[in-house]
């Protein structure tokens, strides 16, 4: 597991798959422009499901700021595939079923008493009231999520790492410093 990483970091690239593309690396397809890369656990998980919708609704925060989301899940890039076309999300969905990028990033595992912790059982109930299903289990399903925003030259200006599995701040608080 690497280091972790805090604001006045350069952010560490990587090379990833999306559900409808081969591979291509982070730096490459961030290009010049500010990022924002954010963790969660797998598609199957009704708080991320509703973190994704969350993004998808604030997204146009970081379009004003010539800003680009990547999203980075557990999933197999054909479970994404088989359940959501590739307009229904205006980020990129990175697919990381062996939890490289994770690790590269020092995102790690919450144990058992995190993923079941209040404030992560409050955030599963909200998912489920608000409609979100759970689908398939992939990944570590103690699997913390973090989010980090990054400048054009790829310096950290923000970063989170959560306590819980529903701990995600508003990606309005993410862009701040962008």
């Amino acid at each position: 597991m690497a280091s972790r990483l805090t604001i006045g970091n350069k952010a560490r690239d990587f090379q990833f798959k999306t559900p409808w593309e081969d591979e291509a690396g982070f730096f490459d397809a961030a290009g010049n422009h500010p990022a924002v890369l954010i963790f969660l656990r797998y598609y199957g998980c009704p708080v991320c499901q509703m973190e994704m919708a969350r993004m998808k609704q604030d997204i146009e925060r970081v379009g004003k700021k010539g800003g680009r989301v990547f999203v980075v899940l557990q999933s197999q890039p054909e479970t994404i595939r088989s359940l959501v076309s590739r307009d229904d999300f205006p980020f990129t969905i990175i697919c990381d079923p062996q939890g490289g990028i994770f690790q590269l990033y020092g995102v790690e595992e919450g144990g058992i008493f995190k993923y079941l912790h209040p404030a992560g059982l409050i955030a599963a109930v909200r998912a489920i009231s608000r409609g979100f299903r759970h689908g398939k289990f992939e990944g570590k399903e103690t699997q913390l999520p973090a989010a980090f925003a990054m400048t054009g030259d790829k310096l950290l200006k923000y970063s989170h790492y959560g306590k819980t599995i529903g701990d995600m701040p508003e990606l309005s608080k993410m862009i701040i410093g962008l």
